[in-house]
């Protein structure tokens, strides 16, 4: 089996609901990664051999194979094919799984693996919603319902749920969504995302043409008061909307090559796949599964969470990363260094290669040797990657 190796990683920075971003059609933002990707590694856009992405909203915009969209709406040339993937917020860890896979077989030596979600443009939950709403059925079958009577499957829910398993605290949960906040505060004032992010233009309210490249969504005046004061999201919870990742419009990518690869495109590695683990969980509590899935990681690897010097642990809400350092004896200061989701945004099909794009520049920044990253994903799921800096 041949290995995997990451020559480029990037992302846009993050926009909010109807903010900066949201001017931008999703096959635009995709394909300006893909060309950023590109310029990074000077490769001839033609052997380029696939393009996987993920995406969670595939209607509308999004519609009609995403992936291939974003390719037509770049400078790869119509021979480059492309395929969509949905495995909910794993979606582009996933693709990055898949790529890796591909070339470590043979199959194809540069693959680049990506995610776009516009969450302004094609809101979170449209694709179910939308069929249902005018009478084409639910995603839960008879069989679903037998097997769940009566559930509805709910993040928020599992949110909730992994909070009082775990006897998180709303004030534990407060004080990390302030932290999240700080560390991106300072990685953004310290440059530490100069490297990753791809500039691009967008209008503004008043009509002017300006440069985005700093996420949208940091609080840069959060405090724990006002993080304390937010309403919570269920009377007798513990997440509010200030401890929750924030709806986020945006794209982020990785190119993936073999040893051919390397050679045909000339260019040194920035990291190594070491590992790949996807499972499937509990799909009530839902959120839960970065948990186990870890645990297998690690063990399949033959790594403790000591080995690991780095880890991206997305924050779809404060008490998964909190949960998960508290089973897994991960130390607080190698968790999400550069902030998470709660400041700068999920978004959706797009955060799987955005906290690899972000863990693979923190780990060039620290000299760190090996990074993992995991999610929580829609149905119980959660994929985990193990990287090695080169």
């Amino acid at each position: 089996m041949g290995e995997a190796y990451i020559v480029a990683a990037a992302r846009t920075a993050g926009g909010r609901k109807g903010g900066k971003v949201s001017g931008w059609h999703p096959a635009d933002l995709g394909g300006a990664v893909l060309d950023a990707l590109v310029a990074r590694t000077g490769a001839d856009p033609a052997l380029i051999e696939d393009v996987i992405m993920g995406c969670v909203g595939q209607v509308g915009e999004q519609g009609l194979n995403i992936a291939r969209n974003a390719i037509l709406a770049s400078s790869l040339p119509e021979s480059v094919p492309g395929t969509s993937v949905d495995r909910q917020c794993g979606s582009s860890q996933q693709a990055i799984h898949f790529a890796a896979a591909t070339v470590m077989s043979g199959a194809m030596d540069i693959v680049i693996a990506a995610g776009v979600e516009s969450m302004s443009r094609v809101p979170m939950g449209l694709s179910s919603q939308l069929p249902y709403k005018n009478g084409f059925g639910t995603y839960k079958s008879p069989r679903i319902e037998d097997r769940y009577p009566g559930i509805q499957f709910s993040q928020f829910t599992g949110a909730e749920m992994l909070a009082k398993k775990y006897d998180l605290s709303r004030a534990e949960l407060d004080a990390y969504a302030l932290k999240s906040h700080q560390r991106a505060m300072a990685a953004t004032k310290g440059g530490k995302f100069a490297a990753e992010i791809v500039p691009i233009d967008v209008t503004l309210e008043d009509g002017t043409t300006a440069r985005h490249d700093a996420d949208e969504g940091i609080r840069w005046d959060a405090t724990l008061e006002s993080i304390g004061a937010v309403k919570l999201l269920a009377e007798d919870g513990r997440i509010t909307a200030a401890t929750s990742s924030q709806i986020c419009d945006g794209a982020a990518g990785v190119m993936i090559v073999n040893e051919r690869g390397l050679k045909a495109l000339g260019v040194k590695p920035l990291a190594r796949i070491h590992s790949m683990t996807v499972i499937g969980h509990d799909p009530v509590i839902m959120l839960e599964a970065p948990i186990p899935a870890t645990l297998k990681a690690l063990d399949r690897a033959g790594m403790k969470i000591g080995d690991i010097d780095l880890y991206e642990v997305n924050e779809a809400f404060a008490s998964v990363p909190t949960a998960w350092l508290k089973v897994t004896g991960g130390d607080p200061d190698k968790l999400n260094v550069n902030g998470g989701a709660i400041a700068l945004g999920h978004p959706l099909g797009g955060s799987g290669a955005k906290l690899m794009t972000t863990l693979v520049h923190a780990m060039q920044d620290r000299g760190a040797r090996y990074g993992l990253q995991t999610m929580c994903e829609g149905g119980g799921l959660a994929n985990v990657t193990i990287v090695e800096r080169l």
